[in-house]
C-alpha cells in the first residue's frame, strides 16, 4: 500500500514506526542526491541524511509537520548539509598551534624555508588568473562568504565557487 503523504504525518503523529519505515524508504535515495549537490560527497550526503533520520524520529520532529513532509525534508537536509560544510571550512586554531608549536621545538628550523615557502605560495597566488585569484583572495585571504564576493563581483555564487575550485586545483597542482 502506498501511503501519500497526509497519511504518513498522521500516522507518524500517532507514533508508526511503520509509517516512519516507509517515508525513509521514500525520500532516503532523493535527499541523499539532494546534499550531495552541496557536500560533492555522496558518503558525506548520506552521512547527513541518516543523521537528519535519526534526529527525526529520537527528536519527535514529526510532531511539528503539516500535510507536505517533502518541503520540510529537503530544507533540513540543506540546513544540515550547509552547517556540516560550514564546520569543515573552520580552521581548527588549536590544530594549527600545536603543528606550530613542534616545528619550533625541531632543531633545524629553519626561517629562510618557512620565508620561501610564503614567497612561493605568494608568488602562486599571484600568477593565477585574476578572476580566480581575487575570489581566492576574498575567500581565504578575507574570509569572505560566496555570496558576498557574487555581490560584489556582480556574478553568481556558482560562479564564485567554480572559479575558487579552480584556484585551489591549480594552485593544488603547481604547489605539488
Amino acid at each position: 500500500m502506498i501511503l501519500t503523504d497526509k497519511n504518513i504525518v498522521s500516522r507518524l503523529k500517532k507514533g508508526d514506526f511503520a509509517a516512519y519505515k516507509v517515508m525513509f524508504e521514500k525520500y532516503y535515495k532523493p535527499l541523499c542526491v539532494y546534499a550531495f549537490k552541496y557536500t560533492d560527497s555522496y558518503a558525506l550526503s548520506e552521512d547527513i541524511v541518516q543523521d537528519f533520520f535519526v534526529k527525526f524520529w529520537d527528536d519527535k520532529l514529526y510532531l511539528k509537520l503539516n500535510k507536505k513532509i517533502g518541503p520540510y525534508l529537503y530544507t533540513s537536509v540543506k540546513n544540515n548539509a550547509l552547517q556540516v560544510l560550514k564546520k569543515q571550512r573552520k580552521f581548527h586554531f588549536h590544530d594549527i598551534e600545536n603543528e606550530v608549536d613542534k616545528l619550533i621545538t625541531v632543531e633545524n628550523f629553519e626561517v629562510n624555508s618557512l620565508v620561501s615557502e610564503y614567497d612561493k605560495l605568494h608568488k602562486e597566488v599571484e600568477a593565477l588568473p585574476l578572476k580566480c585569484r581575487e575570489v581566492f583572495k576574498a575567500i581565504v585571504l578575507d574570509n569572505q562568504k560566496y555570496k558576498d564576493v557574487a555581490l560584489k563581483m556582480g556574478v553568481t555564487v556558482n560562479t564564485v565557487k567554480t572559479q575558487h575550485s579552480r584556484a585551489l586545483k591549480q594552485l593544488r597542482n603547481s604547489l605539488g
